[in-house]
């Protein structure tokens, strides 16, 4: 087995319709416990990485791999089981089900799984502790604030503990103070598991504590200097 969890290779994306092209030759690669921050300009294709990452969208050329193992070779099948097994993604919105509470929206991908369902109650009730949210695991979506909705939604992309988390500006909609309590959960989790984890920001103080970090331009990824300028408003 590969010692990458994620790799890709000379991935592009065109739009033909459009005659655009958003990725012109990504490579990138991560072992266990990396963490890596993509900035970039609004339309410069960080979503679309990310969708092509998570196996959610094909690339006009390229590969990706997870844990050795190229998706073109992949079934749909076969890729939605590794998605739900090895990866969790965490968006700037929290997409939780407003007609579930935060403990079932939680268990959801164990239960998808088709871990019994006591099981499942019972470990997100344990990342939902670990979030600070033991005291709403009954509540819904709705009766929660954005903070804690995103919490719960770290929770459920880190109950399945996958070998990779794909994360789209997971603080954007949160107010800066926020922003920092829950990136710095995401952290922490992220180290005691030993977690790969993308995460596509704005903000280059978030950016700034991650292992790596790169700027997306011209549909290729380009090492962020220390000293880059413009970014934080973009």
């Amino acid at each position: 087995m590969s010692n990458w969890v994620l790799q890709c290779q000379g991935l592009a994306k065109r739009y033909e319709a459009l005659d655009t092209s958003v990725l012109t030759g990504v490579d990138l690669q991560l072992a266990a416990g990396d963490h890596v921050a993509i900035v970039g300009a609004s339309g410069s294709g960080k979503s679309t990485l990310l969708h092509l990452l998570g196996g959610l969208d094909a690339p006009t050329h390229g590969e990706v791999q997870w844990l050795g193992k190229p998706l073109t070779r992949l079934s749909e099948v076969e890729k939605s089981a590794m998605r739900n097994q090895y990866l969790g993604f965490v968006y700037q919105f929290h997409h939780l089900l407003p007609e579930f509470s935060a403990l079932e929206n939680v268990a959801m991908p164990l239960l998808i799984r088709r871990m019994p369902r006591a099981q499942a109650l019972e470990k997100a009730a344990h990342y939902l502790t670990q979030v600070g949210l033991a005291h709403r695991l009954q509540h819904t979506p709705g009766e929660l604030s954005g903070g804690e909705r995103q919490r719960a939604a770290l929770a459920r992309a880190l109950v399945t503990q996958p070998r990779c988390i794909l994360a789209d500006e997971p603080t954007g909609n949160l107010d800066r103070q926020t922003a920092q309590q829950v990136f710095e959960l995401l952290l922490q989790i992220q180290a005691q598991q030993g977690t790969a984890l993308v995460v596509v920001t704005h903000d280059l103080s978030l950016a700034a504590r991650m292992h790596q970090q790169y700027r997306l331009q011209d549909g290729r990824l380009q090492p962020l200097l220390p000293d880059a300028q413009g970014l934080a408003d973009e």
